[in-house]
């Protein structure tokens, strides 16, 4: 059956192999050796058997077990892709088996994934990624021109005016110095220097960057890192992984999530009998809380890290996304520079925003920035230095940011078109922020929190105790047990709250608001039957 054989050689062969094995003798072909002695045979099988019994003498224990792996990233966990939702994928291919549930589809309501719940691109900034991509659509008249200009611009900043190209470590320069404009902009005239724009794979990538470089020492003098609880789990995660230590300060439930400077000096002081803490983490709006923080809070907040010398780590990927009345999104930067020089000059800030969040949604892009300020000259050379280990976040991503911080503007061809996308996201983000909340507090057992912000819920859940006993049966959590129950049996699928923390005794979950709006009125009345079925059988 090789080259020349009867399957793909001459058509003769074929024929003289029939006529043999017709005869009852064995067919040859001449390009193949003769076949082997029937001792040789036997031979052969001995020989192979004797090889797997050596093989099998010759196996060893793999040197990567779980017992030499690396401990500290044995100690990660990320909820927001746990169990449950690894336990969602096997459901779906169970699905598409033909399984019978009692439903016909699971709904991922676990991830802040705007594009993958149904949200429409922004037409501007996939044009411009577009042209960046694929530069002979710069000729083609059916992209605007402040795309093709913006592009342009993009591509004269990379190297052989290709996306394919390094960049520079911190990020391509033009981009830099769009960031800061904006960050001027927003500021008020706040002045921002390009200089102190890092571009970053998502801000993910930023905030582990900084907290590597942050976290030294040993013993009692181990970095302390203080992060609100409940937590978005990426903190918790990078300070397992970086061998740090966690110090906890707990928001306020009761007062709609509000951060109390009470607590962190609660908090502070605790820790300072087992490590060193110096850094202060703040997501505003929360996540997974959704609160909005006022410009009193913000204040209190940067008076105690200069007070008591803190790193301040404000993590604001969120700030397009506020949606209450009376509430506004305040950067640190700004209420810093406000709040006059000795502040201003003194305390070092790290700010992170991103193109996944916000009415952008553009996840997979991969794209962020973060401004460092009031950084020792020194330490701005190591983390560079720490950056170009990675050489350079993704150029599509560095791209994609520059969009969002430089959009279209009055006047411009594609203005119209852009602010109306940007406001009908927004609009129904508000909708269904509200929608949630008020569906939730009329569920018997359930408190929802307003959702001023973010695109998340994250309500309390009454669990009674014949159903946290037998979580413990199952050697789980008990709002993990909860949610294991509504994913197998209404294919929905949420984050407990275990995995981002909270008081000992509450319960929660997290959940998207990102599904359409009438799809999320189904995932809604969905958990509502399924809580009050709950309530009744643990009852």
């Amino acid at each position: 059956r090789g080259p020349g054989g009867c399957r793909g050689g001459r058509k003769d062969m074929a024929l003289r192999c029939a006529a043999w094995l017709a005869a009852g003798r064995q067919p040859r072909c001449p390009r193949l050796p003769p076949p082997a002695r029937e001792g040789t045979v036997r031979r052969s099988s001995a020989a192979k058997a004797s090889a797997v019994k050596i093989t099998e003498k010759a196996s060893r224990e793999k040197i990567l077990t779980l017992e030499s792996m690396n401990p500290q990233v044995k100690a990660v966990e990320y909820a927001v892709r746990g169990p449950i939702v690894l336990k969602a994928g096997e459901i779906e291919k169970e699905l598409r088996k033909g399984i019978k549930k009692p439903f016909t589809e699971v709904i991922k309501a676990n991830i802040g994934d705007a594009h993958a719940m149904g949200q429409r691109p922004i037409t501007f900034l996939r044009q411009v990624v577009a042209l960046c991509t694929y530069p002979n659509l710069l000729d083609s008249p059916s992209f605007p021109e402040d795309a093709k200009k913006r592009a342009r611009r993009i591509l004269q900043g990379c190297g052989g005016n290709s996306l394919g190209s390094y960049s520079a470590s911190q990020g391509i320069n033009c981009i830099r110095e769009d960031v800061a404009s904006y960050i001027e902009r927003r500021d008020g005239g706040v002045p921002a220097d390009p200089d102190n724009i890092y571009l970053t794979t998502g801000a993910s990538d930023g905030i582990a960057t900084i907290l590597k470089i942050l976290v030294s020492g040993g013993g009692r003098s181990r970095t302390g890192v203080m992060i609100p609880i409940p937590q978005y789990p990426l903190y918790s995660a990078a300070i397992s992984e970086l061998d740090a230590i966690q110090v906890n300060y707990y928001l306020d439930e009761e007062n709609c999530w509000a951060l109390d400077v009470n607590e962190l000096r609660r908090s502070l002081n605790e820790a300072k009998a087992y490590c060193n803490p110096k850094v202060l983490c703040i997501i505003n709006p929360g996540n997974p809380t959704g609160q909005v923080q006022n410009r009193k809070c913000i204040e209190d907040v940067i008076h105690f890290a200069w007070e008591e010398k803190l790193f301040l780590l404000a993590d604001e990927v969120y700030q397009d996304n506020v949606y209450s009345e009376g509430c506004q999104f305040h950067s640190f930067k700004k209420i810093l520079y406000e709040m006059g020089p000795e502040y201003y000059n003194n305390v070092e800030l790290a700010s992170f925003h991103s193109t996944s969040k916000g009415y952008m949604g553009e996840c997979g892009y991969r794209g962020g920035y973060m401004e460092v300020i009031n950084l020792h000259p020194e330490i701005k050379g190591q983390l560079v230095k720490l950056l170009s280990v990675r050489l350079c976040p993704p150029v599509s991503g560095q791209a994609a940011m520059d969009i969002v911080v430089n959009p279209p503007i009055p006047g411009e061809e594609s203005y119209s078109q852009f602010i109306k996308e940007k406001e009908s996201v927004l609009n129904n983000l508000a909708k269904k922020a509200k929608l949630t909340e008020d569906m939730f507090n009329k569920v018997p057992g359930i408190h929802c929190n307003p959702l001023q912000g973010a695109m998340y819920a994250f309500p309390r859940i009454f669990i009674p105790s014949k159903a946290i006993e037998e979580a413990k049966t199952h050697k789980m959590a008990p709002d993990m047990f909860y949610c294991m129950k509504l994913l197998e049996e209404t294919g929905i699928c949420v984050v407990p709250g275990s995995g981002f923390g909270q008081r000992e005794g509450s319960y929660h979950f997290r959940m998207t608001i990102l599904p359409p709006v009438e799809k999320l009125k189904i995932l809604l009345e969905k958990v509502k039957d399924f809580h009050i079925k709950f309530l009744e059988k643990y009852a």
